[in-house]
């Protein structure tokens, strides 16, 4: 195994048959010791996150794996906190997509001179490019094609499989008395065809779920759902 990068809450591997580990590390991201899914930087180490977010991960990946949405899911070894992966090429150096059922987080601090706290979506995707110096700029898609990151043909896939994945993660929780607030992805072309496929990961640490009102911590929403 060749480590390849060394991310915020997991590290890469190339393995010799083409295919790429992911190591799930217990770092979450937030800011002064507060966990912030939208956060770029690293905020506190929760022991178990990585396991925790694996098993959810795991979870979900086979969930749309049975419902035929394209993954880069291979299978993960929760003893390990790894996953195995095929590989896939990001959009330019990467985009973040997130899926908006209630006014909470960025969306608030941008639009809360229309928006209230809490306030529905339907299902709201907002694309934001990979860039800390810049904070994660929100990109629209007449941006994403003209700056060469993706198509207007492949926004619309990426859109659809986000609001489609959003839904399902959605439904599940709800099973279990949980409400989901808003959730990132991540998404990747895998293949000679470049078919646009989830990659990443599902897990508390990228979405925000409420019970009761109530926020759940990510370890937390682990124990409650699983």
């Amino acid at each position: 195994m060749k480590l390849t990068y060394t991310g915020k809450t997991k590290d890469v591997y190339a393995l010799e048959d083409g295919n790429y580990l992911l190591k799930f590390k217990d770092d979450v991201t937030g800011v002064d010791g507060v966990f912030d899914p939208g956060a770029n930087t690293v905020g506190l180490t929760m022991e178990g996150a990585g396991r925790a977010g694996l098993k959810l991960t795991k979870f979900f990946f086979e969930i749309l794996k049975e419902k035929g949405i394209p993954t880069h899911y291979i299978d993960a070894d929760i003893e390990q906190a790894t996953m195995t992966v095929k590989p896939a090429e990001v959009f330019g150096k990467g985009l973040e997509v997130i899926c908006r059922y209630r006014a909470v987080g960025s969306f608030l601090r941008r639009y809360g001179l229309y928006a209230e706290e809490g306030q529905p979506l339907d299902a709201f995707v907002e694309v934001t490019l990979k860039d800390d110096d810049r904070q994660d700029p929100p990109i629209s898609e007449d941006a994403l094609d003209m700056l060469g990151i993706l198509t207007k043909d492949e926004y619309q896939v990426l859109k659809a499989l986000t609001q489609q994945i959003g839904n399902v993660v959605k439904d599940e929780l709800t099973k279990k008395g949980i409400e989901l607030y808003d959730i990132k992805f991540e998404f990747g072309r895998v293949g000679d065809d470049k078919q646009i496929v989830l990659i990443d990961e599902i897990s508390g640490g990228n979405m925000r779920a409420y019970k009761d009102g109530e926020y759940i911590e990510p370890l937390e929403l682990e124990k409650m759902f699983l």
